[in-house]
């Protein structure tokens, strides 16, 4: 059973158990002296996001990593796949990203990686988990074998110049009036600037945080801000980036939301006319729709479904050589170039679909008609509601209605008390009614 990790990293609300200074220090601590292998001297990088918190955590983790004779090289607000990339980059041997990704500002994370820019297993992770609740201080070093720690220039500008050399040398994004959301997160800095850079007309929103608006009512998760921005300013399209910047959300021309199955869909006919595509598919999450795996059959393509979070997608891309993957909530995974999903990566990616058919984002973007799909989240105190003999039978009813025409998923989220309910189907009408139902269950028991 895990104690700290879930699907995620480690996340909870601020100065409050689990996310507190003193697990941050033990997670340096504990994640120090797994990952140090030999004599050479052993290097962390750490970014973080925009939130208030995050200098605690930062200051906490440098403790613990110096205090048993890591090297700490900080980065400052970095989205989380440039901390993966500079991780390799910078030849170091872990990389720590702080966020909560689009939770509000009151939570926060800790998201590690491995020397090659991936995150870490769940075996690691739990070996990781012994080492903090045991007592370390046999294994630290002499005070002439501490760590140092200091702060990294030109950071930002390596992360722009690697997002840039993900399209083709003479690829220019002129002529087209972009308008990006930032969510007030970690990439209000590097996302305007690499869409400049690329020739783009850009028109900033969420580039001003102050620790505590991070994903208010912006970014990825709240997109009718942006929706509207497009509409004033009659921009060909908006992206938004969330807090961290590893997924992203576009609205097209008429500010109609664009998510991340549609996204995929894109990528994966355009990579597919190419000959760019590793392998006869991509890989995505039991939540993306029914229409896209529709499509991508269509197209002689399959798809590959794991369970929900990222980094189960990576796993498997790895595992089977896929190059292409994500979740419909925006993460996208394109490994050619990253190891993690990577908002900005993505958006240039279809913004070069875009300049190479000459269409709107509207024609370019709009693959598949979704199936009727509804998700619905209920928040629980404690306990274990899923295993509640009244909401086993709740699910098994609801899956005998769908029967081979609809989907049903159910499961406890990996990072905030709530369990989600999702069904979809060709029926509209039932599909809300089993997923109302089976809320309502569950909803009385978790009371």
């Amino acid at each position: 059973m895990r104690k700290y990790f879930g699907t995620d990293g480690i996340r909870g609300r601020a100065n409050a158990a689990p996310m507190t200074a003193e697990m941050a220090l033990k997670v340096g601590m504990a994640a120090g002296l797994t990952f140090k292998n030999g004599g050479h001297r052993h290097r962390v990088v750490i970014g973080k996001d925009t939130r208030l918190s995050g200098y605690m955590l930062e200051n906490a983790l440098v403790a613990g990593f110096t205090s048993v004779g890591i090297d700490v090289f900080l980065l400052g607000p970095m989205p989380t796949p440039a901390v993966a990339m500079l991780t390799r980059s910078l030849r170091c041997d872990l990389g720590v990203m702080i966020s909560a990704s689009h939770n509000p500002f009151q939570d926060n994370g800790i998201k590690l990686f491995g020397r090659d820019g991936f995150k870490l297993s769940d075996a690691i992770e739990l070996q990781i988990e012994s080492l903090m609740d045991q007592d370390l201080t046999s294994r630290f070093p002499g005070p002439s074998d501490l760590g140092r720690a200091k702060r990294i220039d030109g950071a930002q500008q390596r992360y722009i110049e690697f997002a840039k050399r993900t399209l083709p040398r003479d690829m220019s994004l002129e002529g087209l009036r972009v308008v990006i959301d930032c969510a007030n997160g970690a990439a209000y800095k590097v996302a305007p600037e690499a869409l400049w850079e690329l020739g783009a007309e850009v028109v900033p929103l969420g580039v001003a945080p102050d620790g505590f608006n991070i994903n208010k009512d912006c970014g990825s998760t709240s997109t009718d801000l942006l929706s509207r921005k497009v509409h004033e300013v009659r921009a060909d399209i908006g992206i938004a980036l969330d807090g961290d910047a590893d997924r992203v959300i576009l609205v097209d021309e008429n500010g109609t939301v664009i998510d991340g199955d549609q996204l995929m869909a894109v990528v994966a006919q355009s990579w597919q006319s190419s000959g760019r595509l590793s392998a006869p598919g991509i890989v995505a999450t039991v939540m993306s729709n029914l229409g896209l795996e529709r499509y991508l059959d269509g197209l002689g393509l399959g798809l590959a479904r794991t369970k929900v979070g990222d980094r189960y997608v990576v796993e498997h891309m790895r595992e089977q050589g896929y190059n292409v993957g994500g979740e419909q909530s925006g993460h996208i995974v394109l490994s050619d170039f990253a190891t993690t999903g990577d908002g900005l990566i993505a958006a240039l990616q279809v913004l070069a679909c875009v300049k190479d058919q000459d269409r709107p984002v509207s024609e370019v973007c709009k693959r598949f008609e979704p199936v009727p799909q509804i998700l619905k989240n209920v928040r629980y105190e404690g306990g274990r509601p899923l295993d509640e003999e009244a909401v086993k039978s709740a699910i098994h009813d609801g899956e005998s209605r769908l029967g081979n025409h609809g989907r049903l998923v159910i499961r406890a989220s990996g990072t905030e008390p709530v369990i989600r309910v999702m069904a979809e189907g060709d029926d509209a009408d039932l599909v809300n009614q089993v997923v109302n139902d089976i809320v309502d269950v569950v909803a009385r028991t978790a009371a």
